[in-house]
């Protein structure tokens, strides 16, 4: 309902200015500019850094706002700090929003050679599974986002980021399928049981866990992996800058899984159980030939030379796969070794090459 008076008053020349007289902002606060801008840290200050341990109300009103009493509840479920929260949050922001690249214009498309059947086949598979995974890691983060209180605006900034990031690693990785006659490989069903494991959690912790920790995880150690056996340098710069984004997201639910153990060592029989059934299904991911073998014929440089190297390179590779996921585990006071279902190294996949 309009203010009728206070139309008439304006209609007259006067103003109200309460909001400029009886407001209980931080007057005289300045936040100064870092060597790179101004950044999250650095507007960080007086009570405007203060992030509350428990949001003490559900709005969209800026931290640190002088806020109406009457403000409606936008309904967030996530109103705890250690729920969502890491240490590096906002740096990870920063250098989010200073490296995005288009998939249009920053790869040399033009520049991909011609290839043998076998490495474009091995190729475009790679590419299919890759487009395939990488949006579960902008869903997942969309379906949180508007449950997450305003108060904590820097973790759901950071996550908006990640949404673009994801979206841009679906569109260059199904433009490498398509842009050198391979085409679309194979989608297999338990590549979308993972992914659904995922969006299905009934918790961010779940979902994060099992996206960060486990899924993008493994994810950037197969980047790390392709860029080495790239066939020409415009595959090597996808997998590279693909990789620099993806290390952003890791570093977060690596460092978001520390604060919530830190905040409650308790959970972490929790964290234990939702990487034991995400291991579960990831076991037989990595034993499905749509998945591994497209990485064993790129390693090789072709099909036959496959069957005499591909082996050693599947043992290689899916021992780094482990130790890098281990090792994320571990810096997040996470000790998986104990309870680990993952095999610790390929053999069995070694040993299925050998008497193919």
């Amino acid at each position: 309902t309009p203010d009728i008076t206070y139309a008439e008053k304006l209609a007259r020349g006067e103003l109200d200015l309460g909001w400029l007289k009886n407001v209980s902002s931080e007057w005289g606060v300045r936040a100064k500019p870092s060597k790179i801008g101004l950044t999250l840290r650095d507007i960080a200050i007086g009570s405007y850094g203060v992030i509350p341990d428990v949001a003490p109300r559900k709005t969209m009103a800026p931290r640190g706002s002088d806020v109406d009493s009457d403000v409606p509840d936008m309904g967030y479920t996530i109103n705890t700090k250690a729920e969502v929260w890491s240490e590096n949050v906002m740096e990870l922001y920063e250098e989010a929003v200073s490296r995005q690249w288009s998939a249009t214009r920053d790869i040399a498309w033009g520049d991909i050679p011609e290839l043998s059947p076998d490495l474009e086949h091995a190729m475009s598979q790679l590419c299919t599974l890759l487009s395939e995974v990488e949006m579960v890691a902008a869903d997942f983060p969309a379906k949180w986002l508007w449950r997450i209180n305003h108060d904590y605006v820097e973790t759901k900034m950071f996550l908006c980021t990640q949404c673009m990031d994801e979206a841009r690693h679906t569109e260059v990785f199904r433009k490498r399928a398509l842009v050198n006659g391979g085409g679309l490989g194979k989608a297999k069903a338990v590549v979308e049981e993972f992914l659904k494991l995922i969006l299905d959690a009934s918790s961010y912790d779940e979902g994060s866990a099992l996206m960060h920790l486990l899924g993008e995880g493994i994810v950037l150690s197969l980047f790390r992996a392709g860029e080495l056996i790239s066939p020409s340098p415009v595959e090597k710069q996808i997998f590279r800058l693909c990789m620099q984004d993806e290390a952003r997201h890791v570093a977060y639910g690596t460092m978001h899984l520390k604060y919530r153990l830190q905040s409650d060592p308790s959970l972490a029989e929790d964290f234990h159980a939702f990487l034991d059934r995400g291991e579960e299904i990831m076991t037989t991911l990595l034993s499905t030939p749509e998945v591994v073998e497209p990485i064993i014929v790129l390693a090789a440089g072709g099909v036959e030379q496959a069957g005499e190297i591909g082996a050693a390179a599947a043992g290689m590779l899916g021992q780094r796969v482990v130790e890098e996921y281990l090792q994320r585990c571990e810096r997040a006071g996470l000790d998986r070794r104990s309870r680990l279902t993952l095999p610790t190294n390929l053999d069995w996949v070694s040993q299925a090459l050998a008497s193919n």
